[in-house]
C-alpha cells in the first residue's frame, strides 16, 4: 500500500529547509567540539603536563582571541621586519665590498689577461658577473635573517594560529579559510602557494586562491621593499628612528597586499565564480619550543641558498642581456634606451621611470634580479657610478652610494612608494605563471591569473602618483 505525503507538509519542510542557516551542520559539529573540549579541560589532568597545557590555552586566549589576535600578529611581523631590515645593512655592505670592488677588478683583469675580446670581456665581467654579484649581495643578507626567523615562527606554532584568525574572514568574502595557509606559502614563494591551494577541495574556492596568490609578497620582492624602504623613506625620519619607518612602511605593504586579495576574492566571488564558501576544521598544534641551530641550518639550506640559487641562475643570463641591450643599437640609440624612451609617457603617468619599466619586462623570469637590473639600467641612463661602459653595474660601498645613483636617476620619494606598490601589484614571475597553467589546465585563467594584478597595479600607481602630485 503506497502512501503519500500531504502537499502541504511538503511545502513547509521546504519553507523550513530554506530558514535554516546554510551552514548548520558545520555550527553543529562546532558546538560539539567546543562542549568536548569544555568538559575534558575541567575532568581529565594529565600528570606532569597540567602547568604546560594551562599555558598554552592561555597563550592560545591571546594569539586567537578577536581582540588581541590581529595586533599581535602584525607586531610580531613589524618586529621580524624591522630585524631584517637593520640586520641586514652591515653584511650587505661587507659582501658588495667583497664580490663588487674587488672581485669585478680581478675577474676583469684576469680576462685582459687572457686576451679576451672587448666585446666578450664586457659581456661577462660587466654583465654576467656584475649582475650576479649584486643579487648576493643585496639578497643574501636579508633573506638569511628573514626565512630564519619565518621558520622559528612556523615551528613555533604561531602560523596555525594565523590561518585560524583569518578563517573567518576569508569566509565572509566568499572564499576559503584554507586561503589563509596558501597566502602564507606565499609569502616564501607565490609558485610554491599555488600548488599548495590543492589542499582546498572546492574547484571554485582553490580558483580563487590560485588568482590572488600574486598578492603575498614572495621572497623574491622582500629585497625591493626593504632597500626602497630603507633609501627613501627611513631617509625621511631622524637616523635614530630610520629602521623602524622603513620597517612599518614594509608592514603596510604586506598588509595592503592582504587587503587587495581579500578584496580580489570578494570581487572574484560574487561575479564570474559565485557560490557558497565551505567551512573547514584546523586542529591547532601544540606550541614547540623549536630548535635553533637546526632551525637556522635548514632554513639557511631549504630557503635561502636554494632561493639565492634561483636568483643567481636567472641574473646571469639577465646581465648578458642588459649589456647587450646597452651595446647593440637600433639607429642611433641603444635597445634598451629605445624602450626606456618609448615607455617613459607611461612611466611618469605611474610614478616610475621608463628603467623600472624595462627592468620589469628583463626581471619576467623572476623577481629577484628586479633590483640589480634597475641599478645597472641606471647606471647605463645616467653614467653614474663610475661604470666602465654600457650596461656597467655601478661599485657600491655603501647606501649612500645607491642613493645617489637612484637620485641621478629622477628617483623621488614618489617613485620609491611607487615601486613598493608596483612591485605587489604586477604579473606573477614565469614560474609561477607556469605553474598556474599546470595547476589550472586553463590558458585563460592563467591569463586572469597574470593580467589582472598587473591591471591593479598600474591604477594603483596612476592614482598614487596623481594624488601625490595634486598634495605636493
Amino acid at each position: 500500500m503506497e502512501t503519500t505525503t500531504p502537499d502541504h507538509v511538503l511545502k513547509n519542510a521546504e519553507e523550513l529547509r530554506w530558514q535554516l542557516p546554510q551552514n548548520l551542520h558545520d555550527r553543529i559539529a562546532e558546538s560539539i567540539y567546543g562542549e568536548a573540549a569544555r568538559i575534558a579541560a575541567e575532568n581529565v589532568t594529565r600528570e606532569g603536563q597540567t602547568r604546560r597545557l594551562r599555558w598554552q590555552q592561555r597563550l592560545d586566549r591571546l594569539l586567537t582571541h578577536p581582540l588581541t589576535a590581529f595586533p599581535i600578529m602584525i607586531l610580531i611581523l613589524g618586529a621580524v621586519l624591522w630585524i631584517t631590515i637593520t640586520g641586514a645593512n652591515v653584511p650587505s655592505g661587507m659582501l658588495a665590498n667583497l664580490l663588487i670592488d674587488h672581485g669585478h677588478p680581478l675577474v676583469s683583469d684576469t680576462l685582459t689577461a687572457a686576451h679576451a675580446p672587448e666585446w666578450l670581456r664586457g659581456l661577462l665581467a660587466d654583465g654576467v658577473y656584475l649582475a650576479t654579484a649584486w643579487v648576493i649581495a643585496v639578497m643574501l643578507p636579508p633573506m638569511a635573517i628573514f626565512f630564519p626567523c619565518f621558520t622559528l615562527l612556523e615551528d613555533f606554532g604561531f602560523l596555525p594560529r594565523v590561518a585560524f584568525n583569518l578563517d573567518r574572514i576569508f569566509q565572509k568574502v566568499g572564499a576559503h579559510g584554507k586561503q589563509a595557509l596558501t597566502m602564507t606559502m606565499g609569502l616564501g614563494c607565490n609558485a610554491a602557494g599555488v600548488v599548495a591551494t590543492r589542499i582546498i577541495d572546492s574547484p571554485r574556492e582553490r580558483l580563487i586562491a590560485i588568482i590572488t596568490n600574486n598578492f603575498s609578497l614572495c621572497n623574491g620582492r622582500w629585497p625591493t621593499q626593504i632597500l626602497m624602504a630603507s633609501i627613501f623613506l627611513g631617509a625621511l625620519a631622524p637616523k635614530a628612528w630610520a629602521g623602524t619607518i622603513s620597517a612599518l612602511a614594509v608592514l603596510a605593504v604586506a598588509l595592503l597586499g592582504f587587503g587587495f586579495a581579500m578584496l580580489t576574492s570578494w570581487f572574484l566571488a560574487r561575479t564570474v565564480l559565485r557560490g557558497e564558501a565551505t567551512s573547514f576544521s584546523l586542529e591547532l598544534p601544540p606550541y614547540r619550543p623549536p630548535s635553533f641551530w637546526k632551525t637556522l641550518y635548514t632554513s639557511l639550506i631549504d630557503r635561502t641558498l636554494i632561493v639565492l640559487w634561483r636568483a643567481i641562475v636567472f641574473a646571469a643570463p639577465a646581465g648578458a642581456a642588459i649589456w647587450l641591450c646597452a651595446n647593440i643599437n637600433l639607429g642611433d640609440q641603444s635597445i634598451a634606451a629605445w624602450f626606456i624612451n618609448f615607455t617613459e609617457p607611461l612611466a611618469w603617468l605611474m610614478g616610475l621611470t621608463g628603467v623600472i619599466l624595462l627592468a620589469y619586462v628583463v626581471a619576467i623570469p623572476a623577481n629577484e634580479i628586479v633590483i640589480p637590473t634597475i641599478l645597472m639600467l641606471t647606471v647605463l641612463v645616467t653614467g653614474a657610478g663610475g661604470g666602465a661602459g654600457a650596461g656597467v653595474m655601478f661599485e657600491p660601498d655603501s647606501t649612500d652610494v645607491v642613493r645617489s645613483i637612484l637620485h641621478a636617476g629622477g628617483w623621488t620619494t614618489l617613485t620609491a612608494v611607487c615601486l613598493m606598490l608596483f612591485s605587489l601589484c604586477h604579473n606573477p614571475c614565469s614560474t609561477t605563471i607556469y605553474t598556474i597553467y599546470k595547476e589550472t589546465r586553463s590558458w585563460k585563467w592563467t591569463a586572469v591569473s597574470t593580467f589582472l594584478p598587473l591591471i591593479i597595479g598600474v591604477a594603483l600607481c596612476i592614482l598614487t602618483a596623481a594624488i601625490w602630485r595634486m598634495l605636493a
